[in-house]
């Protein structure tokens, strides 16, 4: 069990750190915007491509610098437009009385966080890259475990995540408290997409 064991420590320390996926879901949770479906399309996204990365599929789709290059800009793009999304949100503020928040559909919801999954590149980066680098150093079978490890950090992960966001939800009952979110996930959404295009435009502006 040591593989799983080792599996679940890297994933989780990957997947908690702050980004574009998290971010999300938090501000879902707490808007209670369909929680359990969010965190179970987290869940499944991040388990295929955890999946994908141990049985070697990231290393050859990360030896074409093509589909690298157009996963970072479209990216990029998509975290832009959410984020000002997010930006205009927090200039009309928030609140929680059912008649003045607008809910998204199911649908919307659902292709909303199948882009934050896969038009994410550091997605990628952590699954093909660091998840599918490090269980290669591993046996076959070990390899899965490990990455059945990094799987269930995942699942722990969002859906403490979003369930919990909802337990914030009496302090979002000034408007204050939604611009602070809605500005957080903006600076998160930009300062994401910003990293992905800096190295990109710097030979342009110098």
């Amino acid at each position: 069990m040591l593989p799983y064991l080792q599996g679940i420590g890297i994933g989780g320390g990957l997947i908690i750190a702050i980004g574009a996926q998290n971010a999300f879901v938090l501000s879902q949770g707490v808007h209670r915007n369909f929680p359990v479906q969010t965190a179970i399309v987290c869940s499944l996204g991040d388990g295929l491509l955890i999946f994908l990365g141990v049985s070697g599929i990231g290393t050859l789709v990360a030896s074409h610098p093509l589909l690298a290059q157009l996963a970072t800009w479209f990216g990029a793009l998509f975290l832009l437009c959410y984020g000002f999304r997010s930006f205009r949100a927090a200039i009309q503020g928030g609140s929680l009385d059912a008649t003045t928040k607008q809910i998204p559909s199911r649908r919307q919801l659902f292709l909303a966080t199948l882009a934050l999954t896969f038009l994410n590149p550091h997605a990628y980066l952590d699954t093909f890259v660091l998840i599918g680098g490090l269980s290669g150093e591993l046996a076959l079978a070990d390899r899965y475990l490990f990455g059945a490890g990094a799987t269930t950090a995942s699942i722990l992960w969002f859906f403490s995540l979003s369930l919990g966001a909802g337990f914030l939800a009496p302090l979002f009952r000034k408007q204050l408290a939604w611009r602070l979110l809605d500005g957080f996930v903006c600076l998160t959404m930009w300062g994401i997409a910003t990293s992905l295009l800096w190295p990109k435009l710097q030979p342009y502006l110098s």
